[in-house]
């Protein structure tokens, strides 16, 4: 299985597991699934031969609680198909999925719903508001179809209307907003009933870019304050790269890397993932520790660091290492959380990995 390489909080409790899961479209898929599993064939081929789609093809992941976990890549590439078996709103062929220690995939009608009632809540692209409902009972609507009282689910409502800043909007109705308030709105409703995981497909990308950057930015807010565990799927990398703890990469269906944008970047799986990255500026992206030299390494062939040498945590990125570099000659220190030096960044290094990352695009 593809497992949590990269992730900072690898220590957190995994949240969704999903496990060798396949989706083919088609009757023969059955025989279809045989003769890609056994003789690796290509998804035209399957549609040529079988008359077969192959959709989802041995996806396995791991979410771990409060994580962000990107699925991105070209339209057909699987990403929307992959993110709807976690609720089931599609049934995976084979393979198994897992959300909080309940396996989804062998649930019966019933708990199913109950789980997409309290345990999971979607929000998609084209926002999905109903039209005669005021943007109150919107956001409300997921706390009445579960039972939960009127006075209390408008109020639950109003306090996320408030979150996404449209407390003076609850009495409007959908037509009378912006797209980008729509979406806020859906956003406010998949938060309102308390989700344990929330995913997130194309969310933001009918939107114009300027809306589409500031309701990113709501979203990261929202995040750290709300620590759900989403999955969140795009085609747009740049938005990945800003909004993702982790990434995962599909192409015809196969998920082809898993890792943080700056795993990617600096060490792409194939020359598909490198042309997918090739337009991503290093800047923001590489980090300290990536481009360091262990402090072990540089003492024996170069002067010690003095003890004023300038100092930087491990997670500092590369553009603010170069305005450091410019200002001075002078090696830099990297330290750890305990503010323990562990490396050490030279001129060079910095020139070496600039011209690498220029080099591939």
């Amino acid at each position: 299985m593809l497992g949590i390489a990269g992730y900072a909080n690898g220590s957190a409790p995994v949240s969704i597991e999903v496990d060798g899961v396949w989706k083919i479209f088609g009757a023969n898929w059955e025989v279809a699934l045989e003769d890609v599993r056994a003789n690796g064939i290509s998804k035209k081929e399957a549609l040529d031969k079988h008359n077969c789609v192959v959709g989802v093809a041995d996806a396995s992941f791991l979410v771990r609680k409060g994580e962000i976990f990107c699925v991105m890549g070209l339209s057909g590439s699987g990403k929307s198909t992959l993110v709807r078996h976690i609720n089931r709103l599609l049934e995976p062929t084979v393979g198994r999925i897992v959300v909080n220690g309940l396996e989804v995939t062998e649930l019966e009608p019933e708990p199913l719903r109950q789980f997409r009632n309290e345990k999971i809540a979607m929000v998609f692209q084209n926002f999905a508001l109903m039209p005669h409902r005021s943007v109150l009972d919107n956001v409300a609507m997921p706390l009445e179809i579960r039972g939960v009282n009127k006075n209390r689910r408008m109020k639950q409502a109003a306090e996320y209307l408030d979150l996404v800043e449209l407390a003076a909007w609850g009495n409007k109705f959908a037509h009378e907003l912006s797209g980008g308030m729509q979406q806020r709105v859906g956003l406010a409703r998949a938060l309102a009933s308390d989700p344990e995981i929330l995913l997130m497909d194309e969310p933001f990308s009918a939107l114009d870019p300027l809306i589409r950057r500031q309701l990113q930015e709501e979203f990261m807010r929202l995040a750290s304050i709300m620590k759900k565990t989403t999955v969140f799927i795009t085609h747009d990398l740049d938005e990945a790269v800003r909004i993702g703890d982790r990434i995962a990469i599909m192409r015809d269906g196969a998920i082809v890397q898993i890792g943080t944008a700056e795993d990617i970047v600096m060490n792409p799986a194939d020359s598909y993932v490198a042309d997918f990255v090739a337009g991503i500026s290093r800047l923001k992206v590489v980090k300290a520790h990536a481009v360091m030299k262990p402090i072990a390494e540089y003492e024996p062939s170069g002067a010690p660091l003095g003890p004023d040498s300038r100092e930087f945590d491990e997670d500092v990125n590369l553009s603010a290492l170069i305005d450091a570099a410019i200002k001075s000659d002078d090696p830099l220190a990297v330290v750890d959380g305990d503010r323990t030096r562990i490396g050490v960044i030279t001129r060079a290094d910095l020139l070496t990995t600039i011209v690498e990352g220029t080099e591939t695009s």
